[in-house]
């Protein structure tokens, strides 16, 4: 018989996990909490399964409880939780990318062993995530015995669980933000940069996209090394120069994001160099 489930926090990420868990009959939804009772039936109504409720205190027992809340409030629902319900056994997980399962300790000085599941992707589209879920990682740490039971579960659903360190759970995150946010701000530069030039927007984007997407293809076939080409990679710093300037002299803020990016270059190079 599958374990019980039950969610706190029934947002995009929650319900997602709560369907997919149900569907591969990985676990038994229980109940489900979110900010209001209307939020809980809407996401029963999307898991398939589970009762909604709208309090912690209406919650019944369960062997594993997911906390799928604001990385804000995963200190202040566990406290809650520790309170409201005997959690000697149980297992507690967050779904933040920022925080380590650290965050949890109020579950696990009540006698539960906590982790930490961190699904790397975006879930702006809840409905089209749970249909292409299949072959996801995701980050995740925390206790060996909460570990033993969600491994299995996770790849039931078609996720690939990767351990992390939890003593660099911010510097994980971070790598997420830099293979997504910040690459699109780097875009951004160059899309603006073309356009300050001369070039019409939508050209600039048909400039830069071969550009970008061999370079990326390059890092993710070759490693970040040998993918990299340009001047600073030929050793051409008068090149990095006149460019450093003239972007200043353009836009001072482009011009200090392409500074900033001179010195990890280079470092970069240096590691291409030594093969």
């Amino acid at each position: 018989m599958a374990r019980t489930l039950n969610i706190v926090g029934a947002g995009h990420v929650g319900r997602v996990l709560g369907r997919l868990f149900a569907a591969a009959g990985a676990f038994a939804v229980g109940d489900v909490l979110t900010r209001s009772h209307a939020g809980a039936l809407d996401a029963v109504g999307f898991i398939g399964a589970g009762r909604a409720v709208s309090a912690m205190d209406q919650m019944r027992s369960a062997d594993v409880w997911m906390l799928a809340v604001g990385d804000d409030q995963i200190g202040a629902v566990c406290a809650q939780l520790a309170l409201c319900h005997p959690l000697q056994g149980a297992i507690v997980f967050h779904c933040s990318g920022a925080k380590s399962s650290a965050q949890l300790a109020p579950a696990t000085q009540a006698g539960a062993l906590a982790a930490s599941v961190h699904p790397i992707r975006s879930f702006a589209d809840p409905a089209q995530v749970a249909q292409h879920f299949g072959g996801t990682f995701c980050g995740v740490e925390g206790d060996a015995g909460a570990l033993a039971v969600l491994t299995p579960a996770l790849q039931a659903i078609g996720a690939q669980p990767v351990a992390i360190d939890a003593q660099a759970k911010t510097v994980y995150h971070a790598a997420s933000v830099f293979a997504s946010n910040y690459l699109v701000t780097v875009l951004d530069a160059a899309l603006r940069a073309y356009q300050a030039a001369g070039v019409p927007e939508p050209v600039a984007r048909a400039l830069a996209q071969p550009l970008a997407a061999e370079s990326m293809a390059n890092v993710f076939r070759l490693g970040a090394p040998a993918a990299l080409s340009g001047p600073i990679a030929r050793g051409d710093m008068d090149t990095v120069a006149r460019q450093q300037a003239a972007l200043e002299a353009w836009d001072e803020p482009t011009g200090a994001l392409y500074a900033a990016l001179v010195p990890p270059t280079q470092a970069l190079a240096r590691r291409k160099a030594r093969g």
